[in-house]
């Protein structure tokens, strides 16, 4: 049983439920594949907090994944084992290559040790694990770590138990349904991995208590309308209110669908269908 509830012998416990990590087949994680990962508070390199509420936490080593597999094309790759990774919610496979290369990549749903898996330019068998352009692959299959430019690698789908549905391939542009069930588009030139990924049931735990959100580098944070009226445009105000205002942040940036993207850079054009409706009256 991937989650485990167990007898609520105190109050933390009580609301609390574990994952098991059943599809975990390896413990120990590949050296040559990890690098430090210090701590940054949710600063950047000025210093300014711009990510509010981060701090402390347990200590973590990064590990390496490889999302583009591009200079990987044609060389067997074996399955060496299933890995816990604390940076991501999937879990994440050691790959043995033919030549002896070492290699992480998101654990796809049903991939066992032992199992050869390939990456091509070209058309090769749709099987689980495999990734090629999706100009090769089948209309129809589940797909995930989708390249949103060709070459640059997978950025869509490489969460927990996620996957993207290649509904459509018309001229130079696929139709892509994903899990937040928005529709878009993207070249037929990216490159996709076959299958879903694994670890579905990560969405179904239950923290149970503050300290184990305390444990994830996650600080408390104060309500906007508890604050007095010089800390955060939603304060102050004699007894309480709703802030008679959108509800934005400490700087006033809208925090329920207002305008955060950058115009320049967003592909709006490629967007069929989009996630949820436009607020405010104006796109994100």
């Amino acid at each position: 049983m991937p989650i485990r509830i167990y007898k609520p012998t105190s109050a933390g416990r009580r609301n609390a439920s574990v994952n098991t990590h059943a599809e975990v087949t390896k413990s120990t994680p590949e050296k040559s594949l990890l690098a430090p990962l210090p701590k940054k508070g949710g600063r950047n390199h000025s210093g300014k907090i711009t990510v509010r509420g981060r701090g402390g936490g347990h200590k973590r080593m990064y590990r390496k994944i490889d999302f583009k597999r591009h200079d990987r094309d044609g060389v067997p790759g074996k399955v060496a084992g299933i890995e816990y990774d604390p940076n991501r919610s999937c879990h994440i496979a050691l790959i043995e290559y033919k030549d002896g290369v070492k290699r992480y990549i998101p654990a796809p749903a049903g991939l066992r040790d032992g199992e050869v898996i390939l990456s091509s330019a070209e058309a090769i068998e749709p099987k689980t694990g495999n990734a090629m352009p999706i100009r090769h692959i089948p209309t129809g299959l589940d797909v995930h770590c989708v390249e949103m430019t060709p070459g640059k690698g997978g950025q869509m789908c490489r969460s927990a138990g996620v996957y993207a549905r290649l509904t459509n391939k018309e001229g130079n542009r696929a139709t892509l349904v994903l899990p937040s069930g928005e529709i878009r588009q993207v070249h037929i030139d990216c490159r996709a991995t076959i299958g879903a990924l694994g670890n579905p049931d990560h969405i179904l735990r239950r923290l149970g208590k503050a300290g184990m959100t305390r444990h994830m580098g996650r600080r408390p944070i104060t309500r906007g309308m508890a604050k007095s009226h010089n800390a955060h445009p939603l304060g102050g105000g004699s007894g309480r209110s709703k802030g008679n205002r959108p509800p934005c942040g400490p700087t006033g940036v809208l925090a329920k669908g207002g305008p955060t993207r950058n115009k320049k850079k967003r592909s709006s054009k490629l967007i069929i269908r989009r996630r949820r409706t436009v607020r405010f009256g104006q796109l994100r």
